[in-house]
């Protein structure tokens, strides 16, 4: 009996679910054995399933709107798995209640914390509801949520197939780092989401607020900017900042303007980022983290002009996925959860490399076991880096060669 698209996705989408049901069973020993085996399996079910999603255009509408509720039901299942299991002792989710914590007490959290404005204000609007890990989780999963709903309406908007949701809702950095373990990127990943949709219906001044919140979450959209050139007015611009500077008023530090532990983050942490590593043998850190955020304003330069050359649609997932892939490349960190900007972004098979790298970034996990060894944080083992960065590598002159046209046959010629 032949095997239907539809039944294929179904049956990876159960795949998914028991993996990342036994991953989060052994969620307490993060990068041991038994996490990263089913984390492995989950990855693979995941590669397949793009593929599957990648490879059919358009189900039938009714066929279409069945996998997605099914693949989205499913999505929940494993998320309420990983809500139920404790975040860790050492997770940044207990900086975040503290910050919120501090905030309410009257002190200024931002001035050895290393998160802008808009996300101490995130931690605290959540800890005035509950003060606990459990509340900032679910405030993350009600985001992802919110994604998924903005990203159905953003596919509906330019035409494309509802199916492609999946290829985010599916990937298992989701469940980790933000049912898991709970992370902030996911809020500014909401924000930037809510942006690049403002572009495309041409709300501008909401486009350039919505980028301007996402920067006071994290800088890494940051890099974006040029995405925006001739896209919005002077005024919106203005606007942003305008908002920006109000979300600022409350952590202002004798009239300056607060970087908090920035400055020892950019030169004292270090973690899985090779390009970084080798630079800095003949630069400051400073110099190199600045080289990180000029790679991301070329790439983003460079894809807007090839968009605004060409007869494409100003929508491309394109546009906003490799500047900020290309910035983290660069970074003297890189974590797992870093990703979860890119991911709502991953949509189309012009970013597979990027998909790859949401999977192979996985073996980075193993530290935090090494860790529980007595092993060194940061010193990950060469295999790992060898591994993750490997895999992207390999699969970049796979496509690269895919892409280079054959010349005719020798034979075919003469025949002519």
């Amino acid at each position: 009996m032949k095997v239907t698209p539809e039944w294929r996705v179904y049956i990876l989408a159960a795949t998914l679910c028991v993996a990342l049901t036994i991953c989060s069973r052994n969620f307490g020993d993060r990068g041991g054995p038994y996490f990263m085996a089913s984390l492995t399996l989950a990855g693979i079910a995941y590669l397949l399933a793009i593929r599957e999603l990648f490879a059919t255009p358009k189900f039938e509408r009714r066929i279409s709107r069945r996998v997605v509720v099914i693949g989205l039901v499913l999505a929940a299942v494993w998320h309420i798995e990983f809500l139920r299991v404790p975040s860790g002792a050492d997770d940044d989710i207990h900086r975040y209640v503290w910050d919120g914590r501090l905030q309410r007490l009257g002190y200024n959290p931002d001035l050895p914390s290393p998160y802008p404005a808009g996300a101490q204000l995130f931690f605290r609007a959540v800890t005035a509801i509950q003060e606990s890990t459990f509340a900032l989780k679910v405030a993350f999963v009600v985001c992802e949520l919110a994604i998924v709903f903005a990203l159905l309406d953003l596919l509906r908007c330019t035409r494309q197939a509802a199916h492609l949701v999946l290829a985010f809702a599916w990937n298992p950095l989701l469940a980790i780092e933000v049912a898991g373990s709970g992370h902030i990127d996911i809020v500014g990943a909401l924000l930037l989401l809510v942006s690049a949709a403002a572009l495309v219906r041409r709300w501008r001044a909401t486009a350039a607020v919505g980028l301007g919140l996402a920067i006071t979450v994290k800088f890494l959209p940051i890099v974006l900017l040029p995405l925006y050139w001739k896209r919005i007015r002077i005024r919106d611009a203005a606007l942003a900042a305008a908002v920006v500077g109000l979300l600022y008023l409350p952590f202002l530090d004798h009239g300056r303007v607060p970087i908090g532990s920035l400055g020892t983050y950019v030169h004292s942490f270090r973690f899985n980022g090779p390009v970084f590593a080798a630079l800095h043998q003949v630069a400051p850190p400073q110099l190199l983290v600045a080289l990180a955020v000029l790679v991301g304003l070329v790439t983003a330069t460079l894809f807007t002009r090839a968009s605004l050359r060409s007869a494409a649609p100003e929508w491309s997932p394109d546009l906003f996925a490799w500047p900020m892939a290309a910035s983290l490349l660069c970074a003297p960190v890189v974590f797992p959860w870093y990703l979860l900007w890119l991911l709502p972004f991953l949509t189309s098979a012009s970013t597979l490399l990027i998909i790859l790298w949401t999977v192979s970034i996985f073996p980075t996990y193993v530290m935090w076991h090494l860790r529980i060894l007595g092993r060194p944080w940061g010193a990950l083992p060469g295999w790992v880096m060898l591994l993750e960065y490997g895999c992207v590598a390999i699969a970049a002159v796979i496509i690269a060669l895919r892409r280079i046209p054959q010349s005719p046959a020798p034979n075919a010629q003469l025949s002519r």
